[in-house]
């Protein structure tokens, strides 16, 4: 009977997602894991032109799906993916830590051109307080901090950690960020879930001493390792916008912040660890004191898995989540990989994606991670090019200001055989993006028809649009947008047989 009942309610619920309004502003991320090689490289020994080619395939592949922006581990464990003096080189890029690339390649910046390039956003994801992925320190740069620093060390399980409570240690990581945003042309900065260590059973993380010595007066433990968290939170938000303005920061912690046994305000889950109570992250906090500009809760449950239902976790995070944009983040590894059969259904994703299109505050989705829809569940590949079948924009920041962006200087408007083009002067401070939309009714959401990301070093643009995708009884919309999505005023034109018309005085809104 229940299987019936639930054949029944997918069947309504799929019936229903055919007129759920697609949306032109939607967050559309995937996370390009490179610990342990898990997305890029496929092996860190392969050569530079093996290495671009395989990232290249997985930019066309979400590109072709409309997605809209890239979350690219750089950091892993006290390593980096581009040159710096702060961390050696990652052995997951070069094969040995500490090793260059050929001809000290900045993959970094190429990746972030790349991107750029086909119209994602690009947000560095850095895995903070892991030291080590393992314990094996013969195989580590002379140059790694736990030789430089080893007071800072921490050992726990199979791995080395920073330790969260030392000032200096919080300011180092600081350092790390200002330096990326400060260098490169990144649009965000991204943490995901590893705070304090998951725990393991009759284990100890030994911060005693340093409790001992920086904890407050009757402060516990417990509450001086969520302060430690929350001191670089706030480090870090301030870091950024002394750098760059427009650059967001974002987190992305795991699903449960605490199960309703243990807090009322908690959600009605019962997860083995929590935020709150095991990794000593408390987003609530970040989120009330605007120090991020999005979250992405890591729900990674079909939806209505006993124990954590994705459905009811959705709802906890949307009347709970505040002055940032909230993003769902999704397991799409888990498809036809767990023991959970209900990720057996191609439509789990999905539904997913339409159930949070019809909550209040979710703005998007992310997905763990980039090889689980490379050459694998084609199906659900499908799926999801029908979910997203036209391009949207990424959500600006709610804590940025909302400026109204000049558009730049229209130097000339051409049309040659089935080519439009429109040649520019880049007048923005900032990167921008352009968008080609298709003005529909006012109770239609209108089609995004061509989006793409431009450098704000390209003082010169050229739009090419082919007029065989534009329909001559339509009225099309060029809209420019500075990095943070705020809209400026558009250029409106209408194609006929022999001629472009354009009328740049109207104004029309999304």
């Amino acid at each position: 009977m229940k299987q019936l009942t639930l054949v029944f309610f997918l069947s309504l619920f799929l019936a229903q997602s055919q007129d759920i309004k697609k949306p032109t502003i939607e967050f559309r991320g995937v996370w390009i894991a490179t610990v342990v090689n898990i997305d890029w490289p496929k092996k860190a020994e392969d050569n530079d032109l093996k290495k671009m080619a395989d990232f290249i395939t997985i930019l066309d592949q979400y590109k072709s799906m409309n997605f809209n922006a890239v979350v690219v581990q750089i950091r892993t464990a006290g390593d980096a993916f581009y040159p710096t003096d702060l961390s050696p080189i990652s052995k997951y890029l070069t094969g040995a830590e500490g090793k260059f690339s050929e001809n000290n390649f900045d993959y970094l910046k190429w990746m972030i051109t790349e991107a750029h390039q086909r119209g994602f956003e690009f947000h560095a994801w850095f895995n903070p307080y892991r030291a080590t992925f393992d314990l094996n320190t013969s195989i580590l740069s002379p140059k790694n901090d736990y030789f430089i620093h080893n007071d800072w060390m921490i050992k726990y399980g199979t791995k080395f950690y920073y330790n969260p409570g030392l000032p200096s240690v919080q300011n180092h990581l600081t350092a790390i960020i200002s330096e990326v945003v400060k260098k490169y042309d990144v649009d965000a900065i991204h943490f995901d879930d590893y705070f304090y260590p998951y725990k393991i059973e009759k284990e100890v993380f030994d911060d005693k001493n340093s409790f001992e010595f920086y904890g407050l007066e009757n402060q516990n433990i417990e509450d001086w390792r969520r302060s430690n968290v929350d001191s670089l939170m706030k480090k870090v938000h301030f870091a950024i916008i002394k750098e760059k303005k427009n650059v967001q920061f974002g987190i992305s912690p795991f699903g449960v912040w605490r199960n309703k046994s243990k807090d009322s305000l908690g959600s009605d889950s019962q997860a083995g660890q929590t935020n709150y109570d095991d990794l000593y992250a408390d987003p609530k906090v970040w989120m009330k004191n605007k120090w991020i500009d999005y979250i992405v809760p890591q729900l990674y449950w079909s939806l209505d898995y006993k124990k954590a239902s994705h459905r009811k976790l959705m709802e906890w995070w949307n009347d709970n989540s505040e002055n940032t944009n909230l993003y769902i983040g999704n397991g799409t590894y888990k498809i036809n990989n767990d023991k959970d059969i209900a990720w057996k259904n191609k439509q789990q994703i999905p539904l997913q994606i339409n159930l949070g299109r019809l909550t209040k505050n979710v703005k998007g989705n992310v997905f763990f991670s980039a090889e689980s829809l490379i050459n694998k569940n084609k199906e659900v590949v499908k799926l999801l090019k029908k979910v997203y079948d036209q391009e949207a924009l990424a959500p600006s920041s709610p804590n940025f200001e909302k400026l109204k962006p000049d558009i730049p200087v229209v130097i000339s408007i051409s049309k040659n055989n089935n080519l439009i083009e429109f040649k520019l002067q880049n007048k923005f401070t900032t990167n921008f993006q352009y968008a080609i939309v298709e003005e529909l009714n006012k109770d239609s959401v209108n089609k995004m028809v061509l989006k793409k990301q431009i450098s704000i070093y390209d003082i010169e643009i050229v739009i090419s649009i082919n007029e065989l995708n534009l329909n001559p009884k339509k009225t099309y919309s060029l809209y420019f947008y500075d990095q943070n999505a705020v809209q400026g005023d558009p250029l409106l034109f209408t194609i006929d047989k022999d001629k472009l018309q354009l009328n740049p005085c109207q104004k029309i809104q999304l």
